[in-house]
C-alpha cells in the first residue's frame, strides 16, 4: 500500500483544465437523463408495462446516469466530446421516432406541433431540473472524491494546488450553489418569529455538520488517513465551511431583502478581492508555510468561506427566480433564455476579471473563483433545463407522462390510476432517492471513499480495477439510498 505522503503528493500541485473542458461535461449529464426519459417513453409507446420491479429501476437509473459520468471522468476521459455528441444523435433521432409515432394531441406538422406545445400548460409545483441539478452535483462529488486517488482519474479533473479550473473545483462551489438554490429564502418561506431567533434556529440546525466536521476529523486524524492540507488546512474541512456558510447567510439574509442578494454577493466577493489585492493577506494564504496556531493551520478553510458565502448568496438570488410560479411552457423558454444570457455574462465578467485581478482560484475562493462558479452553475441549469424541456415535449407527443424527475403536461382532471402510476414510478426513481436523503448520501459516499482507500491500493491498482472499483463503489451508495427510499425512510437529524 503507498503511504499516506505519496497518495498526498498523487493529489498536489494540480493546474488543472480549461473552462471549456468543465463546460463540455456540462453537456453529458442532460443528456443522459433525456435518454433515460426517452427509453421509458419508446417502452411505453411498444405495448410495455411499467413499472419493472425495483431492481430493473434502479439498474436502469446506474446505467443510464451514474455508469456514464463514472466512464467520463475515467476510461473515457479522452473522447468525451465523441461520446457527448454520439448520445445526442441517438437522442435526436429517437425523440424524431417518437414524434413519427406517438398519438399526440398537438395534430399537424412539426413547426405547427412546436408552436402549440410553447402555448401549452405545465405542472409547476416543482422545478425538477432544479432537483436533478441538486442530485447530479451529488453523485459527481461522490465520484470525484474516490476517484481522484486513481490514476485513471485525469490529473487535470483534480483540485488545483492555487490558481486553475478543475472539474473538482467546480465541484465545491456548485455543491454550495446547489444547497443555496432551495434554501427557505430562496422558496420565499416567511420568517416566522423574530429575526434573532430565525437566525438562532439556523445556528442550531447545523449541528449535523458540525457534528459531521468534527467525526471527519477525529477519524482522519486516528486512522492516518492522507489528507491535502493546502485544501482547507490541518483541522478544517467542508463540514465547517457548509455550517458556517448557512449561519452567515441566514444573517445576511435577516437583514437585508432577499431580493438583494445578487447585490450582497457582487459587494461580498468584490471587498474580499480588494482586501486580497491591498493586503498582505493573498500571500498570508499562498506563501506561508508556517501551521502555527489555528488561524494559520487552518487559513485556507476559514478565508475561503467569505468566497463560499458570496456564492451562497448569488444562489439564493438564482433560486429566487427559478423558484417563481409558472405554468406555460412560453415562460419556462423564457427562463431558460435568461439563464443562458446570464451565464455568458458572467463568463465575459470572468475573462474581464481574470486579466484585471488574478486568475481562478479555489484555495483562496477569490472573485474569480465565485464569478466562474456562477457562471458554470447556470450553464449546467440550462442544459438540464433545455433537457428537461426537449423530455416534456417527448411526454406531450407520446400521451405518456410518467417520467419521474421532470416536467409533466398540465391535465385540468387526474385520475386516479393516473395518480398512483405517478407515485409508483417516483417511488422507484434513483434521482429521487438521492434527493431524499442528500446528505446521507454525501455522507455515505466520504465513509465509502474511505474504506476503500483503506483495502485497496489505490495508487497502483490498473485502469481496468480502478473503473470496476469505482463502479461498484457507485452501485453500493445508489443501493443504499434506493432501498431507504423505496421503504420512505427520510434521515434527518434537525
Amino acid at each position: 500500500m503507498a503511504s499516506a505522503e505519496v497518495k498526498v503528493a498523487f493529489v498536489s500541485n494540480h493546474n488543472g483544465t480549461t473552462l471549456t473542458e468543465v463546460s463540455l461535461g456540462s453537456f453529458l449529464a442532460p443528456l443522459c437523463f433525456l435518454s433515460r426519459g426517452l427509453f421509458l417513453i419508446v417502452f411505453h409507446l411498444g405495448k410495455g408495462v411499467l413499472p419493472f420491479s425495483w431492481g430493473a429501476h434502479l439498474l436502469l437509473d446506474f446505467t443510464a446516469l451514474i455508469m456514464p459520468l463514472v466512464l467520463s471522468c475515467t476510461a473515457l476521459s479522452d473522447i468525451l466530446h465523441f461520446v457527448i455528441m454520439g448520445i445526442a444523435v441517438v437522442d435526436l433521432v429517437v425523440l424524431y421516432l417518437v414524434y413519427k409515432n406517438g398519438k399526440h394531441p398537438f395534430q399537424g406538422s412539426l413547426y405547427s406541433t412546436v408552436d402549440r406545445f410553447v402555448q401549452s400548460r405545465v405542472e409547476s409545483n416543482l422545478v425538477p431540473f432544479v432537483t436533478v441539478f441538486r442530485v447530479l452535483v451529488n453523485v459527481k462529488t461522490a465520484i470525484s472524491i474516490l476517484a481522484v486517488d486513481f490514476s485513471v482519474f485525469p490529473r487535470r479533473y483534480a483540485k488545483t494546488e492555487t490558481y486553475g479550473t478543475g472539474v473538482m473545483d467546480f465541484g465545491v462551489g456548485a455543491y454550495v450553489m446547489a444547497n443555496a438554490l432551495v434554501c427557505p429564502e430562496a422558496r420565499g418561506k416567511d420568517i416566522r418569529g423574530s429575526k434573532i431567533s430565525h437566525v438562532f434556529k439556523q445556528l442550531i440546525s447545523v449541528w449535523p455538520l458540525v457534528l459531521l466536521g468534527f467525526v471527519r476529523l477525529a477519524s482522519v486524524k486516528s486512522s492516518g488517513y492522507h489528507e491535502h492540507v493546502t485544501e482547507y488546512g490541518v483541522h478544517w474541512n467542508f463540514f465547517f465551511t457548509l455550517a458556517i456558510v448557512r449561519v452567515v447567510a441566514s444573517a445576511l439574509l435577516a437583514l437585508f431583502p432577499v431580493d438583494a442578494s445578487w447585490l450582497l454577493a457582487l459587494l461580498i466577493g468584490g471587498s474580499y478581492q480588494v482586501v486580497l489585492e491591498t493586503t498582505g493577506l493573498k500571500s498570508f494564504l499562498i506563501h506561508n508555510n508556517e501551521r502555527t496556531g489555528f488561524l494559520q493551520a487552518n487559513r485556507e478553510g476559514i478565508f475561503s468561506v467569505v468566497g463560499y458565502i458570496a456564492i451562497y448568496m448569488a444562489g439564493v438570488q438564482a433560486g429566487r427566480y427559478l423558484m417563481q410560479s409558472r405554468n406555460l411552457v412560453k415562460d419556462w423558454i423564457r427562463v431558460i433564455r435568461n439563464l443562458l444570457f446570464t451565464s455568458f455574462v458572467l463568463f465575459f465578467a470572468l475573462h474581464v476579471c481574470q486579466i484585471c485581478t488574478e486568475p481562478v482560484s479555489r484555495r483562496m475562493a477569490n472573485l474569480s473563483f465565485c464569478i466562474w462558479t456562477g457562471a458554470q452553475s447556470l450553464f449546467f441549469l440550462s442544459c438540464l433545463s433545455i433537457a428537461d424541456l426537449l423530455l416534456l415535449f417527448s411526454k406531450a407527443i407520446s400521451n405518456f407522462s410518467f417520467v419521474s424527475a421532470s416536467w409533466c403536461p398540465y391535465q385540468n382532471k387526474k385520475s386516479l390510476p393516473d395518480e398512483k402510476m405517478r407515485k409508483n414510478m417516483d417511488a422507484l426513481c434513483l434521482v429521487q432517492s438521492v434527493n431524499r436523503n442528500q446528505l446521507l448520501y454525501f455522507l455515505i459516499a466520504n465513509i465509502m471513499t474511505g474504506l476503500t482507500n483503506v483495502l485497496i491500493d489505490t495508487l497502483n491498482s490498473n485502469d481496468v480495477l480502478a473503473v470496476s472499483v469505482l463502479l461498484l463503489y457507485m452501485f453500493m451508495n445508489s443501493l443504499v439510498i434506493f432501498i431507504l427510499h423505496i421503504n420512505k425512510i427520510t434521515v434527518k437529524f434537525w
